[in-house]
């Protein structure tokens, strides 16, 4: 029997989970947010994996990222773990959530320039950046249901508002647009995965050192 590759591994198994969250009405909060922060786990991985793929015939360009030119750079989050278990619970999901309606666009934006990046890899980028804005979509669509779970209090969301177009004209430019708009995006879904992690960890009423 063929065994399967790790993209369609992943896929699999995001599926169900997405599949999980439309039928999630009678799930408890533990286990809605056991699923969200698995999802997001595979976000970050899938984020992590993209940049991997475009860097494979391509000088790394990690270097020229700077966070603070990232669009959803103004949005006041904790700096560490331990500023994180100090915040409440309803301002950590309005902060994933914040986060997470923050890059509809620039997914989309990512989804429709891959498929004319200049990059050998560009199949490869382009189906995951297509996975990646799927998962995206139903990861918000959990956590909307963990704010009818957890009151209005968390409803609250910051506006970070993304006005770029395109990722330029030349072939430098728009992978190095590219790579720069998925690193942030990758530094976001981890950010997005701790917060979701923490509050599974309170929810079952896990010890702090242990989340």
């Amino acid at each position: 029997m063929a065994r399967l590759s790790q993209s369609t591994r992943l896929h699999l198994a995001v599926t169900v989970l997405m599949c999980v969250f439309v039928s999630a009405d009678g799930v408890s909060l533990n286990d809605l947010l056991e699923r969200a922060s698995q999802l997001s786990d595979k976000l970050h991985s899938l984020s992590t994996s993209l940049t991997n793929d475009l860097d494979s015939h391509f000088p790394p360009m990690g270097k020229i990222m700077r966070p603070s030119m990232c669009h959803t750079s103004s949005l006041q989050i904790p700096n560490d773990k331990d500023q994180t278990l100090r915040v409440p619970e309803n301002e950590l999901l309005s902060l994933a959530r914040s986060l997470l309606l923050a890059w509809s666009d620039p997914l989309a934006l990512l989804s429709s320039e891959a498929t004319t990046l200049p990059h050998p890899e560009r199949n490869t980028i382009n189906s995951k950046t297509r996975e990646l804005q799927d998962h995206t979509n139903s990861l918000g669509a959990g956590l909307e249901r963990l704010v009818h779970k957890m009151g209005p209090s968390s409803e609250a969301l910051s506006s970070l508002p993304f006005h770029n177009n395109d990722l330029g004209q030349d072939r430098i430019s728009r992978l190095v647009n590219f790579h720069f708009l998925l690193s942030c995006f990758r530094r976001d879904s981890h950010k997005i995965d701790s917060f979701l992690k923490v509050l599974r960890c309170r929810a079952a009423k896990m010890r702090p050192e242990m989340c």
